[in-house]
């Protein structure tokens, strides 16, 4: 066998998924800030507030709006 003949076994190389995901706008924060104050009068308990915001903010960051996320989410 000559010196290069050898097949040399590669692994496929996946490439990091470019987050599209950026910061939230001071407009998203405060508009936010609003609906979550909304659900606070309705009587949502701290640790439902904690999950629905946190998972508000995952889809806001991923550029839908206030009403476009809560429907997102509460359809789940």
């Amino acid at each position: 066998m000559a010196y290069g003949d050898e097949k040399m076994e590669t692994k496929p190389t996946m490439k990091k998924a470019t987050a599209t995901r950026g910061k939230m706008s001071d407009k998203q924060k405060a508009d936010l800030k609003k609906h979550m104050d909304a659900h606070k009068k309705k009587g949502m308990s701290a640790s439902e507030m904690k999950s629905h915001r946190m998972r508000m903010m995952a889809k806001m960051r991923g550029g839908l709006s206030v009403a476009k996320a809560h429907k997102a989410i509460s359809s789940k």
